[in-house]
């Protein structure tokens, strides 16, 4: 992977703003060329400095209501259990993010359910039956009140 310039980190931070953004129009905020950004927009998504290019949607609009942050605590914290733990979560739709952390728990994850009867049914499928989960704390989102999703470049 190759390092990043300055005209790749302004690249980048328009991006971030709006990735519908022309090549041409991404030309004119940072001076250079049409294709010299189609270049560069090339080696950014093959060296996967970009990962995706996605529309993000709110929740709320598509019936998901209900936002859970939940502390995970697990009984025995070797590899097996940890990676069967990650292999759960990555397959549960209702997870929208998954961080093993350190501290006092184990896993942080984000959940979006339509109403609590849903979140009452995750919790007790992939958290209450699971012998490996020792605790688990929900915490209800009342509000969000900042979500970024781009990486300070």
């Amino acid at each position: 992977m190759q390092d990043m310039d300055e005209f790749d980190k302004k690249i980048l931070n328009q991006l971030q703003q709006n990735n519908r953004v022309t090549a041409e129009e991404l030309g004119h905020i940072v001076n250079l060329s049409t294709s010299a950004v189609q270049r560069r927009l090339k080696r950014l998504r093959e060296d996967k400095i970009i990962e995706a290019d996605i529309s993000i949607i709110s929740p709320s609009v598509v019936g998901s209501s209900i936002t859970c942050v939940v502390d995970v605590t697990l009984y025995l914290g070797n590899s097996s259990v940890i990676d069967s733990f990650k292999e759960l979560m990555s397959e549960c739709k209702l997870v929208r993010h998954c961080y093993y952390v350190t501290g006092a728990y184990d896993f942080v994850i984000i959940v979006n359910t339509k109403d609590m009867k849903e979140y009452e049914l995750f919790s007790k499928t992939y958290l209450m039956d699971n012998p490996n989960v020792k605790q688990f704390y929900t915490h209800v989102v009342m509000d969000k009140v900042k979500a970024e999703f781009g990486v300070i470049i």
